[in-house]
């Protein structure tokens, strides 16, 4: 098991293009690939991330390695925590005193496939959690792990400074290599549909704007009076 101190991280800009753009677009720019399964939802309904992922391996209801993490985080990132046996965790593995140091180091955000606690406190204090519960049960800080390493998080695999956007639909993961294709992407499927929304707006049906009428006919599709 290892710790990983230095990695590489995507342009400043395009992760916050990517972030104003949302899970949903960017989801469907990247050819509808990278999404976290859908369990893994927002602790306050308002949260909105986007930064570089820093990967922790963690054994279930120990969060030994979530501390670990911390020395190597950069202001803008996003712990994004796994599991070794995901389906045996029913800990609430992060808490307010956790954030509280998420918050002084600079990171963003948390996606993790386990429980957090101190719930009321963490959207007291709006920083922007995703999890896949919420419990009182505790975690001890006995077994190593691995921090930015690749991991699977909720179904995505997630690799050390790949882009996490994270808002009201989930957590999708955008590979670091690919994070300005997909946000040129992302910018040119805004507009369009941005233009698709005003035709819809005028009265225009979508089944005419998609093209969806041949495709009944193909599919033998009858009207009748």
């Amino acid at each position: 098991m290892k710790i990983r101190r230095h990695i590489e991280r995507a342009d400043s800009n395009v992760i916050a293009t990517l972030g104003e753009l949302g899970v949903s677009t960017v989801h469907e720019a990247q050819g509808r690939t990278g999404l976290m399964r859908e369990y893994m939802l927002p602790l306050n309904v308002t949260a909105r991330v986007s930064g570089s992922a820093i990967t922790v391996l963690c054994a279930p209801g120990d969060n030994l390695m979530i501390h670990a993490a911390l020395e190597v985080a950069r202001e803008g990132d996003v712990l994004v925590v796994g599991l070794t046996k995901p389906a045996e965790c029913e800990h609430g593995m992060f808490g307010d005193l956790l954030a509280t140091s998420c918050s002084a180091r600079g990171v963003v955000g948390l996606v993790i496939e386990a429980g957090v606690r101190d719930a009321v406190d963490l959207m007291r204090m709006r920083f922007p959690v995703w999890s896949k519960s919420i419990s009182a049960l505790g975690t001890v800080k006995e077994t190593v792990g691995s921090v930015n390493k690749t991991i699977v998080c909720a179904g995505a695999t997630v690799m050390p400074g790949d882009v996490i956007v994270g808002d009201q639909d989930g957590v999708v993961v955008v590979k670091r290599d690919a994070a300005d294709v997909v946000a040129r992407a992302g910018i040119e499927r805004r507009a369009k549909e941005e233009q698709t929304r005003e035709r819809l707006a005028a009265g225009e049906l979508g089944i005419d704007i998609y093209g969806l009428r041949a495709k009944l006919h193909a599919l033998g599709v009858e009207y009748e009076e």
